[in-house]
């Protein structure tokens, strides 16, 4: 089995999240792991306390923490999601993220 780490195209890999999302010290870093017309997916590997201020997006987006603690603020509605769990967060409503802890996770946007 062939796996990327990270560098050059990830297309018909297996790919190693774990080496390719890694924590950099006081840093936000992604990856984006698909890009197409009708939408991306991101790997995200964010330190304890970095944050995306508040923004908002055209399009719905899945987020989905593979490791950490990350709280999303939705509106004026604070979610914490850990390891294992995602949110939905709906196109055009304002939201921010913060990393409770050192966090990996993954941004899907699908354009509709």
């Amino acid at each position: 089995m062939e796996t990327a780490s990270g560098k050059g195209t990830l297309k018909g890999y297996v790919l190693d999240l774990a080496a390719i999302a890694t924590i950099q010290p006081h840093a936000i870093v992604s990856r984006i792991l698909l890009e197409g017309e009708r939408g991306n997916v991101t790997l995200f590997a964010f330190d304890e306390g970095e944050r995306l201020s508040e923004h908002s997006a055209p399009f719905d987006v899945l987020v989905q923490i593979l490791d950490g603690k990350m709280e999303v603020r939705l509106k004026d509605v604070v979610h914490v999601l850990s390891g294992g769990e995602a949110l939905v967060m709906p196109a055009a409503i304002p939201h921010a993220l913060k990393a409770l802890k050192a966090t990996k996770m993954i941004l899907t946007m699908i354009r509709s």
